[in-house]
This record gives structure tokens, sequence and C-alpha cells, in this order.
């Protein structure tokens, strides 16, 4: 049976699968004109419209979202997502199965996107789910037939529901690639983010120092 209720938010820096350098920009707090951000794992920093620090330049922001140019393209990132631009620079460490650096936001979540099958998908780590979580729209998606997966049951916060257990292809977390990864499916649109359960956690080192996550593949 899973178990949802312990939810611990983890953002992914999305690193560019090519050995490339970036500039990595997490929003963790969001004013009218204003906005903070960590930039590559500094700060926070606090922006206002029409500055630049280290690269990154505030357009505009709300309580809603902040419009930032990164690397040269410009980025519309709401409350607690994060972007990974790459440059053209080269960087020597940063390649398939790489340590991922992950940055809290001011509650000391984190939270961010991965793919399945190739899917970009937002997600969070769920250290009480045995198993990797998602809805059917997500597993849609990753080109998952859930319907012919085991059928099980999942305990979530509206009560117990059905669910199907099904086998991830590929998983990937910025540059870190798991392969034929247990998860179970839940039909309509809960859990509205996949949860990276113990399925997935099981195979990753998970080291946190301050505001700073990272995540190493153990094999």
């Amino acid at each position: 049976m899973i178990n949802f209720y312990k939810v611990l938010l983890v953002t992914s820096l999305c690193l560019a699968m090519q050995v490339f350098a970036g500039t990595q920009v997490n929003v963790v707090g969001l004013f009218n004109n204003k906005a903070l951000l960590m930039i590559n794992g500094s700060g926070p920093h606090s922006i206002r419209a029409g500055q630049t620090k280290q690269g990154v330049k505030l357009i505009s922001a709300n309580s809603s979202a902040a419009t930032l140019v990164i690397e040269g393209k410009r980025q519309v990132l709401k409350m607690g997502q994060a972007a990974s631009v790459g440059s053209s620079r080269a960087s020597s460490g940063e390649g398939v199965n790489s340590p991922v650096h992950l940055y809290a936001d001011t509650k000391g979540h984190f939270f961010g996107n991965l793919t399945i099958n190739g899917a970009s998908l937002r997600y969070l780590v769920d250290t009480g789910a045995t198993s990797v979580a998602m809805n059917s729209g997500a597993a849609k998606s990753a080109n998952i037939d859930y319907a012919r997966g085991k059928k099980v049951r999942a305990s979530t916060a509206n009560g117990i529901v059905e669910a199907y257990s099904v086998t991830i292809n590929t998983l990937k977390i910025g540059s870190i690639v798991l392969n034929n990864v247990q998860a179970v499916v839940l039909e309509g649109a809960s859990p509205p983010v996949v949860l990276l359960g113990m399925s997935a956690q099981n195979r990753l080192v998970m080291k946190r120092e301050n505001t700073t996550l990272t995540l190493t593949k153990k094999y």
C-alpha cells in the first residue's frame, strides 16, 4: 500500500544532457516588480524589474510569476519553479549521472521537473511513498499503458483508491538516468505532480547541507 502523507518537496534543477555549463535559477520569493532568486546555488538575491544579477535579468514580476532573461532566453517562472539554461561554455565535470544539486525555497521546500520516457513532468520527492506515483494524465503523456498493469490499492489524502503498478523504462532527474523504475498510476488528476517515492530514492544518495540537496546515483 502506498502512503502519500509525508511529503518532502524537492526541486530538480534540470541540467542539460550535453556537456555544457549553464545558469541555474530558482524563484524563492515574488513581489510586485521584485523577485528573490537563487542563482547557481547562491542567494537569495533581491532583484527589481530591469536589474541584472549574475547574467540574469528580471523583466517583470508580480505575486504570481517572474519574467526573466537567462542566457539570452526568456523564461516565465512561478513561485518555487526553477530553470537551468545551458550556455556554450564547456564544463568538464557534468556528464550523464553526475550529481544534481537542488536548492530550497524560503520555506525549505524543493521541487522541479523530471522526464519519464522523454516526457517532461513536474515532480516532488515523497519520503513516505514506497513507489514513484503519478496521475493517469501524466502516465499518458509518458506513453505508459497503465491499464495493463497490476491493480493495487493506494492510501491518499482522499482515502483508499485503486491504482495500477507499472514499470517506467527511463526516468531522468537532471543528468541522472534511472531505468526500470517501479511506479503506480492513479486514475484522475491526483496526485497533481509526480511523487518521487522510494523506488527511485533507494537508487540515490541524498545529502542535504543547509539549503542545498545533492542527489548522486548509487547504481
